[in-house]
């Protein structure tokens, strides 16, 4: 084994963490892959043997990318993040998936990442570092160019942003799914009193079809505002075909029609009720998925 093909080895060892961090970071499957490669490409041009950690200094050259990569979202102005939703991760319910179980560990679902979408980007930086990986501090400053004092308080806005935005989630996937079972026959029925006896007070509904789709992406917020698209949801659960899956490791669904995947939907279930539905329908983004494991 030459030195390149050693390197390489090495590398992959550290892919799937590498991974993880920038889909916390970025909200995005595919931006996530370009950040490991960004790093591959750094390291390829950097003596290894300089280096003693190399999973630290991966994790640190990761974190800078996405640093930068969500700076040049704010320079170019893009619409407001928490209109559009990160992309999901869709496994079969029985999981078995290393590479996805690794992306949404620790309970990563659709609404945090909401939540983490409306943070600056050194502060998301600061907080997923050290909060979901454990990162010191001091490793932290030299991503932000700030010292280990700023980096701490960075991790500590973000924190007050995230504590009390989303309720903690049901851990159980078997108690998960019977709610999302209630809310689909009430769904079925057209029944808003149903609807409302699964649904939590302060519910939100989040729907992202896309920049170019008619309606746009909007936001639903409480039980009874969500309860009223009954009608809605009667339509979307007698003319699609529904499979149940995990979403980003929660219980979720796809819709079907005509044997194609059109839109992804992500539950956000505490103390036995829905806190959160997430709906990715745009056609774009829902084809570039990863749905193609054995089915039915």
């Amino acid at each position: 084994m030459d030195a390149d093909e050693f390197l390489a080895g090495r590398f992959a060892e550290h892919r799937d963490h590498m991974k993880a961090v920038a889909y916390r970071m970025l909200g995005s499957l595919t931006e996530a892959d370009d950040a490991v490669q960004e790093a591959w490409l750094r390291l390829s041009r950097t003596d290894s043997g300089a280096i003693g950690n190399l999973g630290g200094w991966l994790t640190t050259v990761v974190g800078r990318v996405c640093l930068d990569m969500l700076r040049a979202r704010a320079a170019r102005r893009e619409a407001p993040l928490e209109q559009r939703l990160p992309d999901p991760v869709v496994s079969p319910e029985d999981g078995g998936d290393p590479e996805r179980e690794a992306l949404t560990a620790d309970a990563v679902g659709l609404a945090l990442l909401v939540v983490l979408d409306s943070l600056r980007p050194a502060e998301r930086l600061a907080f997923v570092l050290h909060d979901m990986f454990a990162v010191p501090y001091e490793q932290i400053a030299t991503v932000v160019n700030r010292s280990p004092d700023t980096a701490r308080k960075l991790a500590s806005r973000a924190r007050q942003r995230v504590r009390g935005t989303i309720p903690s989630p049901d851990p159980d996937p078997a108690r998960q799914r019977r709610v999302v079972d209630a809310f689909l026959s009430a769904a079925r029925d057209g029944d808003f009193a149903a609807l409302l006896t699964v649904l939590d007070p302060d519910v939100v509904l989040r729907i992202d079809a896309g920049a170019f789709a008619e309606g746009g992406s909007w936001t639903i917020s409480g039980a009874a505002a969500v309860a009223g698209r009954a009608p809605d949801f009667q339509r979307f659960t007698t003319t699609r075909t529904l499979e149940p899956v995990l979403v980003n490791g929660a219980a979720g669904l796809i819709s079907s029609e005509d044997g194609r995947p059109r839109s992804v939907l992500g539950f956000t279930i505490a103390e036995g009720r829905i806190a959160a539905i997430d709906i990715l329908s745009d056609p774009d983004r829902v084809a570039r998925l990863t749905l193609t494991w054995p089915r039915g």
